[in-house]
């Protein structure tokens, strides 16, 4: 009897041993599936949220683009009626834009890392106008200089680098403007205010104003509307070299985050493997950054030597301010044609693929009717 009831007992121990490690598979069974289930449900509430928001951001862009569209569209219109009305009041707008925008723009390309931009030669230049028509607007040969910078380098910069007069992008116009605007300010002193060309030569009668500055020999507008524009230029050359190549070396090596034009230009020029790409190679790519300059120096030369032709001839001027507008204006529609349809989708793609997960309630369904 002792035997069978050590089998019986035996067997009923096992029996219970086997049944509590069924009852725990069970529960861990369960509890995974309430995990997975939990998991599921996480990524779907976290996926909504994500949409969510990207959809509030969106819906925030397309507000500020559409204020930033009205408001310079209405910007533009006003500086066409005052450039008909009042041009002598331009000069004093343009002071008024840059003093306000381009700090503006250095706290922004700050936080995105791109206040190295504000080295280039487009706001050295800016600078010298600011102080010509500022403190010295009566200075003839300041004066001269400064027209061979606005009509020579930063005018065709804007056919060059592709500027586009989007509306709808406040950093666009900010950047047409800085290269426009000189050249129309510098065209209306040299032909339409008399008054700031008086200022220059008091001494002057009428007749002598009226042909100035022919009176003086074609070397004083060599002079000064080519070679000591460039002999400024070579200045400012100098120096952005010397601060950004030497002095913060080190620190563009550190994070190549932080964009400088030549970073900028050669990543768009070797993308497109496009002439600019093939000239600034023509040493090896160790000396990209040497060709870079003299590329660049040999465009400020032959700008800058078409501005005394410029500064000689009315009609070629007016010619050549109708040119940069309509330039300005090809790229933007160009930009909005093309660029920013294939902007709308990659927006969508990136919407798709944050689509959220959706649950499978008859998989559980059935899981919990084997189990």
């Amino acid at each position: 009897m002792s035997n069978d009831e050590d089998t019986l007992n035996e067997g009923g121990s096992s029996a219970a041993v086997k049944q509590r490690f069924k009852d725990r598979t069970k529960k861990v069974a369960q509890t995974r599936e309430i995990l997975s289930k939990q998991a599921v449900q996480t990524k779907e509430i976290l996926s909504k949220q994500a949409i969510k928001i990207a959809k509030q951001a969106e819906e925030h862009e397309r507000f500020i683009n559409k204020v930033t569209y009205l408001v310079g569209v209405l910007g533009f219109g006003a500086f066409c009626f005052l450039l008909g009305s009042r041009p002598q009041d331009i000069p004093y707008i343009y002071c008024l834009f840059y003093v306000i925008f381009v700090p503006l723009r250095w706290i922004y390309y700050r936080s995105k890392k791109w206040h190295y931009y504000l080295l280039d030669f487009c706001y050295y230049a800016n600078t010298i106008f600011l102080v010509m028509l500022l403190l010295y607007p009566r200075n003839e040969k300041l004066f001269m200089v400064c027209f061979s910078f606005a009509e020579g380098p930063l005018a065709w910069a804007l056919i060059v680098w592709r500027c586009s007069l989007v509306f709808s992008s406040l950093d666009k116009i900010v950047s047409v403007l800085i290269h426009l605007l000189p050249g129309i300010v510098f065209f209306i002193i040299r032909w339409w205010d008399p008054a700031a060309l008086e200022a220059m030569r008091p001494e002057w009668n009428a007749g002598h104003r009226a042909s100035w500055p022919y009176v003086e020999s074609k070397s004083y507008l060599w002079t000064w509307l080519f070679v000591v524009p460039l002999v400024a230029y070579t200045l400012w050359q100098f120096l952005y070299v010397l601060f950004v190549n030497v002095l913060r070396r080190n620190r563009l090596l550190r994070d190549p985050e932080v964009m400088t034009s030549y970073r900028e230009l050669s990543k768009k020029a070797q993308k497109a493997n496009n002439i600019w790409w093939r000239l600034s190679g023509l040493l090896g790519d160790q000396n990209r950054m040497f060709m870079y300059i003299v590329l660049q120096a040999l465009f400020t030369v032959a700008t800058m030597a078409l501005t005394v032709p410029i500064f000689l001839s009315y009609e070629l001027h007016v010619i050549f301010q109708i040119f940069k507008v309509s330039a300005t204006i090809w790229n933007g529609g160009s930009f909005l044609l093309e660029v920013m349809p294939r902007q709308v989708i990659l927006k969508e793609k990136k919407k798709l693929e944050m689509q959220p997960i959706q649950t499978k309630p008859d998989h559980f369904a059935e899981t919990d009717h084997h189990s």
